[in-house]
């Protein structure tokens, strides 16, 4: 089944179940723009089976940035530089999803043009920022009209993407980021609208797919979320059950139906694959998720019932005909840090 043609139902048949999950790169042009090697890279994976391909987080705001060289989708020009990737990948018949990202508190003044970063507390988030090697910058509390404007610029990313030829956009709503600064008890500590209750915890997330759904349609929004991942030992929200109960609810109303469940770099059966495992009791449409499994594993999530299709990162860096390798039973190159260091 991994192998062989389904209906995702949105995006249309795909030629198998493998989906490159989006990771952070690093390798966008001057004026956070994607480049022909980009091209390359992205179209390598496609031309060798990856039915769907999951962009690295793009930036939707220079004050959500937190990374060094990494691609943004705030105007035109940034849109129109994913054409050349965009072309060469649908020429292969694979599907391309731009991932939306907003770092909120995950991030320094380095990154966001010497401002605050903006999170829904003002609490600092632990730990130094591998990316400048500072400690995380301390961020300001977004108000009413911030929380507005940070919807808005998501619209204004997602129109872009899809005016540019995407097949959809992903909203980064797991890892930490800002809508995780939301939906996670421990982080956010408001007393007004979005903080308090799962209700009011949920809202900054659930205005935002709705906001997305009336800009481009549900058909063309997924989600992702990760509500348990390691992160010095196994993270969970609070309220974990019940959270899921009320966003899984809440986004079929809105009229999502592309879900993936992130795990990381994580055991995908102590984290996404146990949150998936309540997640599909209540929901019906496409469900992704994997990151760390075996084809034999992943081919049983996918016979059970459990996942429609399964994502792969650090095999797809190390591997970049790893579809071709599947299908002739030839054995994976393990992956090393070192090949981050470059795009192939």
């Amino acid at each position: 089944m991994l192998l062989q043609p389904f209906n995702s139902g949105s995006l249309g048949i795909l030629k198998n179940r493998v989906v490159m999950s989006a990771m952070t790169r690093g390798f966008a042009a001057a004026g956070h723009l994607a480049t022909l090697d980009m091209a390359k890279y992205y179209g390598r994976r496609a031309e060798d089976g990856v039915a769907l391909i999951l962009t690295e987080g793009v930036i939707v705001d220079p004050r959500g940035d937190g990374y060094n060289n990494v691609p943004h989708m705030q105007t035109k020009e940034q849109a129109e530089s994913w054409k050349p990737v965009l072309q060469r990948v649908h020429a292969a018949d694979t599907r391309m999803v731009c991932q939306l990202w907003h770092c909120g508190r995950i991030s320094h003044a380095d990154f966001t043009g010497g401002h605050a970063p903006l999170s829904s507390t003002t609490a600092q988030a632990a730990g130094m920022n591998r990316q400048n090697g500072k400690p995380f910058g301390i961020p300001e509390a977004l108000d009413a009209h911030g929380i507005q404007e940070i919807h808005s610029q998501f619209a204004q990313s997602a129109s872009l993407a899809i005016d540019a030829g995407f097949d959809a956009v992903q909203l980064h709503c797991g890892h930490g980021y800002i809508c995780d600064q939301f939906l996670d008890s421990r982080v956010n500590d408001r007393t007004d609208a979005y903080g308090g209750s799962i209700e009011n915890r949920c809202r900054f997330t659930l205005e935002l797919i709705d906001r997305i759904v009336r800009e481009v349609g549900a058909a063309k929004v997924m989600v992702r979320l990760s509500p348990s991942r390691m992160m010095n030992g196994l993270y969970d929200w609070n309220d974990l059950d019940a959270m899921l109960t009320h966003l899984v609810a809440s986004m079929r109303q809105l009229g999502v139906c592309m879900l993936d469940i992130s795990c990381a770099n994580a055991d995908y059966y102590q984290t996404s694959g146990r949150v998936l495992r309540q997640i599909r009791k209540e929901w019906p449409h496409l469900l992704i998720g994997g990151a760390s499994l075996t084809q034999q594993q992943a081919q049983d999530e996918i016979a059970n019932g459990w996942l429609d299709a399964v994502t792969w990162g650090r095999h797809l860096i190390a591997n970049p005909d790893m579809v071709s390798r599947m299908a002739s039973g030839q054995a994976l190159t393990e992956f090393d840090v070192s090949m981050t260091q470059t795009l192939v």
